[in-house]
């Protein structure tokens, strides 16, 4: 059952898990969450329908009613979720991995996550365990059920007029697909706009660089002033500046206090994960904003975006939550309103690159992954050698650790699926920077046997 993790089902199919996994999630999913009706979208994945199939099966074997979207983005699964208040939603995705992989992104009333913590576990228990599925005496029901039109409309709220903007789009022959020519028009350049679940053109992860190579061609050919690419499933974007580098996605969470603050004048609580740039609050701070850490990932962010009543948030994965989508992320809204903040800024002169460079202060070393057997131990130590040396201005413990110094701070993490601890560095200047990691490297590879990757 090694599809089973923090955040949602995934793995490789047929090796991870198979079509019996994705029937017996069905079956038992209107039990853990009292639902008599299930919202199921996928993507366009090679393995998705026989997943979706036999999903299926087991959800209406259980007595359960499906309601089918169809092809969809995950944030429109999220939509569906909350706008007609169904318990219980799955999205057949595994968003940015490669072709092989496939899985599935549980949710439950108001598109709350469900995660290993929240339900995704009882559910690996019952069937580790051999729990009976029998067929309920009166079978559920499938009824197509058409979202699209009611979502683009959603999101066609928050369009501004971009007309003065050159755009480039990367859509990763992903979801995006769906909706990007509906909103963005046919003026943008578009890279891999077509729906293709093999992903031919390069794997929909757009925090590996060498996916980005050809958007970042494109901005430079065209002269645009933004490029955009998103993941497989839509629900993360990334943004590529007019002198075609990449933007550090954190940082586009500073960037979006020009639309909420400065448009909206809605000041309150911002959200960012452990591993986000000082630089977000000292941006962010002065405008109004409250900024508030804490853990990676979906099942962690929405549910606390929605505990603080926070206006948006973001993660450096490329996720953007807001509370006008449900405390959800969505990778087409956050675009929209980049773009937005984008048009605005050019129109008094500013260009994206200028933007981002009033925003960051810092060097930063970016995830760098160290392959080590006791991650517990082997945190601790990094805690105790800085700790000790010199005196943190700020110290957090969930997540693994950031301890923050006054020119430097660092982030220490341990992968939730593999032997590795991701640890994040960022300092007023490049000098120090190193030292950081080399001394870091240092403890991990001489008393732990760290290998870095």
């Amino acid at each position: 059952m090694g599809a089973f993790h923090a955040y949602d089902i995934r793995g490789i199919y047929n090796v991870d898990f198979d079509k019996e996994t994705a029937y017996k999630v069905g079956y038992f999913l209107p039990e853990l969450l009292g639902a008599d009706r299930v919202l199921v979208g996928r993507d366009c994945r090679t393995s998705s329908d026989e997943i979706h199939e036999y999903l299926l099966k087991g959800i209406t074997d259980a007595g359960a009613d499906v309601y089918d979207i169809g092809l969809s983005t995950t944030p429109m699964v999220y939509f569906g979720t909350a706008h007609y208040g169904f318990k219980a939603s799955v999205q057949i995705t595994a968003s940015h991995n490669p072709a092989e992989y496939n899985g599935m992104k549980v949710s439950r009333e108001n598109a709350l996550p469900v995660g290993l913590a929240t339900g995704l576990g009882t559910i690996q228990e019952w069937i580790e365990s051999g729990k009976p599925t029998p067929s309920a005496a009166v079978k559920g029901s499938v009824y197509q059920k058409d979202i699209h039109q009611d979502y683009l409309d959603f999101l066609l709220r928050y369009k501004a007029d971009l007309s003065c903007l050159k755009v480039a789009f990367d859509l990763s022959n992903g979801m995006a697909n769906l909706y990007a020519k509906e909103i963005f028009g046919e003026t943008p350049a578009y890279l891999f706009d077509t729906l293709d679940g093999r992903f031919p053109n390069h794997e929909p992860n757009p925090l590996i660089p060498k996916n980005v190579a050809a958007l970042r061609e494109l901005v430079g050919k065209t002269g645009a002033d933004i490029g955009v690419i998103f993941d497989g499933d839509a629900d993360r974007v990334m943004f590529v500046d007019e002198k075609a580098q990449f933007i550090s996605p954190d940082l586009i969470i500073a960037l979006l206090g020009h639309y909420f603050i400065g448009e909206r004048n809605e000041k309150g609580i911002v959200l960012q994960d452990i591993r986000s740039s000082k630089a977000i609050g000292e941006y962010l701070e002065p405008m109004g904003g409250e900024v508030y850490t804490w853990k990676v990932g979906r099942a962690n962010a929405a549910l606390k975006l929605r505990e603080l009543d926070g206006v948006w948030g973001g993660e450096l994965a490329g996720h953007y939550y807001f509370r006008d989508f449900f405390y959800s992320d969505s990778g087409l809204l956050a675009a929209l309103l980049v773009l937005r903040v984008v048009a605005s800024l050019k129109k008094q002169g500013i260009s994206l690159s200028q933007a981002i460079g009033r925003i960051a202060r810092y060097e930063n070393s970016g995830e760098i992954n160290f392959r080590v057997d006791d991650k517990q131990g082997a945190m601790d130590a990094v805690k105790e050698h800085f700790m000790g040396a010199e005196k943190a201005t700020a110290f957090m413990d969930f997540d693994g650790y950031r301890i923050e110094f006054p020119q430097w701070w660092l982030n220490i993490r341990p992968s939730n699926t593999e032997p590795y601890l991701r640890f994040l560095c960022e300092a007023t200047s490049k000098d120090l920077l190193e030292a950081k990691i080399a001394e870091t490297e240092e403890i991990l590879t001489n008393r732990f046997g760290a290998i870095r990757s």
